[in-house]
């Protein structure tokens, strides 16, 4: 006589979704984070460290663009009333308004430093101003938005542990979202070899103080 085995219940193949989205916004955001701050460091030895600031500068364009891209498509998926964004709902309000702040002022702070680099000492007029202006409206907006998803970081970037529900970092795609970030810092890296030259019209830092 033979005995039926068990049937095995197997779980059903999704598509990354909302989780996989903040999973890729998460990672991208804390690189953008350590960017920025060795951006902040660098200024205390801008004299000695202004081809570093430069440089990473330009690295973080890259970047930059995929938080906007990731952040935008939940936008867009959200209001185009797409079923799993919709169940996953909107952001709390004080993220919904600091959201497009973070990206105006992250974009404010390396458009003016990009334009430095352009024009260089000589032509700086206004620039040098909306670029400090910019990086403390920046510096001020990301502290509250560091501080508001910090709790939840760990799971964001981790996803869920023992019996703990999956979290964002076990959504399906998680190669794919690697490999996203990895190229857009290798842009990064690739406008920041193209553009280097720009920064040695600063050397000795002439004209950050």
């Amino acid at each position: 006589m033979q005995t039926r085995s068990a049937p095995q219940h197997r779980r059903p193949v999704t598509a990354p979704g909302p989780e996989g989205n903040e999973h890729l916004t998460a990672i991208t955001g804390v690189v953008l984070l350590i960017g920025f701050a060795v951006e902040g460091f660098t200024v205390l030895e801008i004299h000695r460290l202004i081809w570093l600031h430069f440089a990473v500068g330009f690295l973080l364009i890259g970047p930059v663009l995929l938080k906007i891209g990731s952040t935008m498509y939940r936008f867009v998926r959200y209001y185009a009333r797409s079923e799993s964004y919709v169940r996953r709902g909107p952001p709390a309000p004080l993220l919904r308004i600091l959201g497009p702040l973070v990206v105006l002022t992250s974009v404010a702070v390396l458009g003016t430093g990009v334009m430095l680099a352009l024009v260089g000492p000589g032509g700086q007029g206004n620039w040098m101003f909306l670029h400090k202006a910019s990086f403390v409206l920046w510096f001020g907006v990301m502290t509250i938005h560091v501080l508001a998803y910090a709790p939840r970081l760990p799971r964001l970037l981790l996803g869920g542990r023992g019996q703990a529900p999956p979290g964002p970092a076990r959504a399906p795609g998680g190669a794919m979202r690697y490999l996203a970030l990895s190229g857009a810092l290798a842009a990064g890296i690739l406008v920041a070899a193209l553009a280097m030259h720009l920064s040695s019209q600063w050397n000795g830092g002439f004209g950050f103080h």
